[in-house]
């Protein structure tokens, strides 16, 4: 006997027709799922032929260019309904799940989790990989280095606060292949305990975050007290442990710590974005849109030295996107200058330039030439 009480299905009080017509297109949009379940399955066995045809090498599992430009594809073929901001993420899964086909890869990240580069490496290798958090930037290179990581993602610079420096100095005792670069839009919530703004006495967070909401916090808890920690992720167990301390993280670990929102979007500049670099595996062939980094050094007594060090690559038409430079070890007052410019250190052009500046230099070494990224899109937060 029928329960009169018991809560009928949203279904039943649909006209009979239209009812009909529901469960016909369900029925289609059922057959559909089944079809794209089995041409994953189909990827998936010419994905295993793959990895049988590159005999086990963990080093050419991940390919940034390949999956940049079969993103940037689909994107360009995209004719709707499907919308296209949905597909990087869709393909993100899709392309970490065929990669663990060929071996389940290890990712070295600086920790704790929840740090912009967890974010950063979730976004760049999706779910099915093993992300390895280490505690300083030159354990994340030294993980790639010693084989406990694949791959591993470094922080290079932000658009807030510029370059990170000891990610450069890093960097000059590197012997790992550049594999690419990911960008990562930086957002930030203030979360306390008990979400009330007036509560709030201290403010913890990395130094990067509070950095990064200086302005912010200059204008709305100018009398507070601030607190840097050695991530926001341990800025946020401070926070759960002591009512009157509010924590500055991103948006993930603001969802996962069980506090309370007192503010939203308090970063200082709208476009705050983070750069990482992808560390490990073969060094990647030209793809068409490269990036190579180069660093040099020039005798300080010399007048001119840094003109002469640059004139090769305009004469060469090779463009330039960054010139950094970072005090040289055991040189009081000298200088490696960093480079970044466009086009694979392969090209004939970029190879002539770099040797050019090198015969004027007092040293120099290239890096590497990787893949550029697509775009920044996502958000995470600093340390």
């Amino acid at each position: 006997m029928n329960d009169p009480g018991a809560t009928k299905p949203a279904w039943a009080d649909e006209p009979a027709g239209e009812a009909a017509a529901l469960v016909r297109l369900r029925e289609q949009i059922d057959a559909i799922d089944r079809a794209i379940l089995a041409e994953l399955n189909r990827r998936a066995a010419l994905v295993e032929q793959v990895g049988r045809l590159k005999a086990g090498r963990r080093d050419l599992v991940f390919r940034a260019a390949r999956e940049r430009d079969l993103v940037e594809a689909l994107l360009r073929e995209n004719a709707g309904p499907f919308p296209s901001a949905a597909l990087p993420a869709v393909y993100r899964e899709i392309l970490s799940a065929m990669r663990s086909l060929e071996a389940r890869l290890r990712v070295a990240y600086l920790g704790p989790p929840g740090t912009s580069s967890h974010v950063a490496a979730r976004e760049a290798f999706g779910a099915q990989v093993e992300l390895v958090p280490v505690s300083t930037l030159a354990d994340v290179i030294g993980a790639v280095e010693r084989g406990q990581a694949d791959h591993a993602l470094l922080p290079i610079e932000n658009t807030s606060e510029g370059v990170v420096t000891q990610a450069l100095d890093a960097l000059l005792e590197c012997e790992v292949p550049l594999a690419g670069e990911r960008w990562l839009r930086i957002s930030y919530q203030l979360i306390s305990r008990s979400g009330r703004r007036e509560d709030v006495r201290r403010v913890a967070s990395h130094p990067q975050a509070l950095a990064q909401c200086r302005g912010w916090l200059d204008r709305n808890l100018g009398g507070v007290e601030r607190l840097e920690t050695s991530s926001t992720a341990t800025a946020a167990e401070l926070a759960a442990r002591e009512p009157e301390v509010a924590a500055i993280v991103n948006p993930f670990l603001a969802e996962e710590s069980g506090l309370a929102s007192v503010a939203s979007a308090i970063e200082d500049r709208r476009d705050n974005t983070t750069r990482f670099l992808v560390l490990g595996g073969a060094a990647p062939p030209p793809s068409g849109n490269d990036l190579t980094m180069l660093a040099y050094t020039v005798r300080k007594a010399e007048s001119g030295a840094l003109h002469r060090l640059l004139e090769p690559f305009s004469r060469h038409g090779v463009n330039l996107t960054s010139i950094q430079a970072r005090p040289l070890k055991g040189a009081p007052w000298e200088y490696v200058f960093f480079l970044d410019l466009e086009g694979h250190r392969s090209e004939a052009r970029v190879r002539e330039a770099v040797e050019d500046a090198g015969r004027v230099a007092n040293s120099f070494r290239v890096l590497g030439s990787f893949p550029r990224a697509r775009e920044a899109r996502s958000e995470g937060s600093a340390r």
